[in-house]
């Protein structure tokens, strides 16, 4: 195979911009779901390599950590200020595509559940087959997600939230991470 694993490019937001993160962290997911693809091709040709490998840690690592934390950034932090900037108000589009979007990481996380045992096995150097359905279904769920987040969610929440709400999620944020210093 000619892409080499794992890689790393992204660009860079802080928590200082939540919204521009978030966004960031989407281009992670979609990195992350596009190593996961060429992993899949990968593997038959290549079985467990070293290469396999490192992609399989990678994709484990930002699935369980960095993906976790998002999607609790999301939960606990944009979706409170959301609903909370249009209290008073009749705030059903901005319920019902949260309730959508919390609804969707469940399922996210049910789909990382399969394929997570998986990985490992190939982290560990195991020879494992990792499905064709299994991977799509995955990486669809997540590119349909974010595309909802992206098109309806954050210009939503760039339009509502003050300054203020954006520095408390950005807080929030930072201490979801361990970070108590901005530079």
């Amino acid at each position: 195979m000619s892409t080499a694993f794992p890689g790393f490019n992204t660009p860079a937001a802080s928590t200082e911009a939540p919204l521009e993160m978030l966004l960031a962290c989407h281009h992670r997911i979609r990195h992350q779901c596009q190593v996961l693809q060429r992993l899949h091709a990968h593997l038959p040709v290549h079985g467990s390599d070293q290469q396999a490998q490192d992609a399989a840690r990678s994709i484990t690592r930002y699935f369980e950590t960095a993906a976790v934390d998002h999607h609790a950034d999301e939960e606990e932090d944009l979706f409170p200020a959301l609903m909370e900037s249009v209290a008073g108000s009749d705030p059903v589009c901005i319920r019902q595509a949260i309730e959508r979007l919390t609804h969707e990481h469940r399922q996210l996380e049910a789909s990382w559940d399969k394929l997570r045992p998986v990985l490992q096995r190939i982290a560990n150097g195991e020879q494992a087959e990792l499905s064709e359905d299994l991977v799509q279904t995955f990486i669809q769920a997540y590119d349909a997600h974010i595309a909802l987040e992206e098109e309806e969610l954050l210009p939503m929440a760039d339009r509502l939230l003050s300054a203020p709400d954006l520095e408390r999620i950005g807080r929030a944020m930072r201490l979801r991470r361990g970070i108590t210093h901005i530079d």
